[in-house]
């Protein structure tokens, strides 16, 4: 089993290719939510330090974004091979600040961040800045260019995943970046700063200042040398990053929450489609946004489907981030545990029948923000559990008995992330695809590929990542006529 309770000091800020001491260091410190303890201190920043690392990059932006384009991708193509090469050390940092149990910090969590630099080298190798966009108006061109500065705000819950969705497009298309991580799990953001320094990349492209959204983000979203930000969290969060920035009308990506519907019909292959559904919602312990926490399912095989499916969490185990193996890890933090808690609560309050897990710690835990993996059946579309984002080990299971009914249920919510549909019909699997309201849907399983939109619709956020569509989310259209 890994040690986990070594301690680290990483209290310095990455601005302008170097590390430095913030103005007025504040310590935050970063817990270990296996044992409740701190295993490493970084600063918190403040408005002054934004406004340091904002300046450096602007001063970055001309000659980074007027290289050429064999340049900048020679030093993404570095970066990766960094990151590759240091690949266990990042999924070891992420397992500590985050509770990824160290299997699934190295074989998804480290490793999508990687796949992600890949992908974007692939799409920047085919990518066309300039176009003719009609071949009987030759003197039409298309160019695209970089939008500038860019304040990226990452969250805890996928790290790397994020961060390499926002800084590597960005930068590969000559963009200068500012990047906030969250400050529950920085270290890897830190990590990553460590690689992007080893690849030699110009002072100024890239810098890093930790600390507290309402403080360093706020200062990030409302700059006025800022000229697009990307952020990842909560809706509630979004908003306030869409209100900041809109005195400088800078534009604004946002991938926030959701409350994903899976859509299971009785032609599906039963078992598999509850097995999947249950693994899925339960894996990085509920903590992703695309989390297919809504399990609908039809009537005539719904009492089969709750049976299965009570099997299925029964084989879910939970266990120390540190040792090997398949089982599911702790939440993130306190908060973090006592929101699911209330949620909890509040669904055995609202009459959902409860048939997997509960209240309180699995049993043999008592520390660390373990929880116990949760199902409510005979679960309304109105229950709190139903509406609300829960971000933990919790899945509902909702009745429904006709295709329109099925649709009608997955789309009333505020959200529109993802989608799942089980069946066994290609054209019911073709027909319900496109009446859900979500950026992305999944049938029977098939996983989404390296390089393909990740993104939602409604309050889940607007803009992709990913692929093309993440470099495009950096690049102004210009039309130049006569040239």
């Amino acid at each position: 089993m890994l040690q986990t309770n070594t301690s680290a000091q990483k209290t310095d800020f990455y601005i302008n290719g170097e590390w430095r001491h913030p103005l007025n260091a504040r310590p935050i410190a970063v817990i270990n939510p296996a044992t409740e303890e701190a295993y490493a201190t970084i600063s918190g920043g403040s408005a002054a330090d934004i406004d340091l690392a904002v300046a450096a990059a602007r001063s970055a932006f001309d000659g980074w974004s007027r290289k050429d384009a064999s340049e900048r991708l020679a030093y993404i193509e570095k970066i990766a091979d960094i990151y590759e090469a240091r690949m266990q050390e990042m999924a070891v940092t992420i397992m500590r600040e985050m509770g990824a149990p160290i299997k699934l910090a190295r074989e998804s969590q480290a490793f999508v961040g990687l796949s992600h630099l890949r992908a974007f080298i692939r799409a920047f190798r085919a990518y066309s800045f300039e176009s003719v966009p009609d071949v009987t108006q030759a003197d039409q061109k298309i160019v695209h260019e970089p939008i500038g500065v860019c304040g990226l705000i990452t969250p805890w819950n996928w790290p790397m995943n994020q961060i390499s969705l926002k800084v590597i497009p960005a930068i590969a298309v000559g963009c200068t970046v500012v990047l906030k991580p969250s400050e529950i799990a920085p270290m890897s953001a830190m990590l990553f700063a460590e690689f992007i320094h080893e690849a030699g990349v110009p002072a100024g492209v890239f810098n890093l200042v930790n600390g507290e959204g309402v403080v360093v983000g706020e200062a990030l979203s409302n700059h006025l040398d800022i000229d697009m930000m990307s952020f990842t969290g909560s809706t509630r969060a979004g908003a306030a990053v869409s209100r900041a920035a809109a005195a400088g009308v800078k534009r604004v990506s946002l991938e926030l929450g959701g409350k994903s519907p899976n859509i299971v019909f009785a032609d599906s292959d039963l078992p598999a489609a509850i097995q999947r559904g249950v693994t899925h919602c339960f894996e990085n312990t509920g903590q992703s946004c695309n989390a297919p926490t809504r399990m609908l399912v039809e009537r005539s095989v719904y009492d089969e489907a709750v049976t299965l499916a009570m099997a299925s969490a029964a084989t879910i185990e939970v266990g120390n981030p540190a040792s090997e193996g398949d089982h599911i890890g702790p939440l993130v933090s306190e908060l973090q545990f006592d929101k699911v808690q209330t949620l909890i609560g509040k669904g055995i309050d609202e009459g959902a029948r409860l048939v997997a897990g509960g209240l309180g710690r699995p049993e043999g835990f008592n520390r660390g923000y373990f929880v116990r993996p949760t199902i409510f059946a005979d679960v309304d579309n109105e229950m709190t559990i139903a509406r609300e984002e829960v971000f933990g080990p919790v899945l509902v299971m909702i009745p429904f008995d006709t295709e329109e009914d099925a649709v009608r249920i997955a789309n009333d919510t505020t959200y529109g992330l993802a989608g799942y549909i089980q069946t066994g019909s290609p054209e019911r699997a073709k027909r319900v695809s496109r009446r859900i309201r979500a950026g992305m849907i999944q049938v029977n399983g098939t996983p989404r590929a390296p390089g393909t939109p990740f993104g939602g619709y409604k309050q889940s956020g607007n803009g992709r990542e990913g692929g093309k569509w993440g470099l495009d989310d950096f690049l102004e259209v210009k039309l130049i006529t006569g040239e």
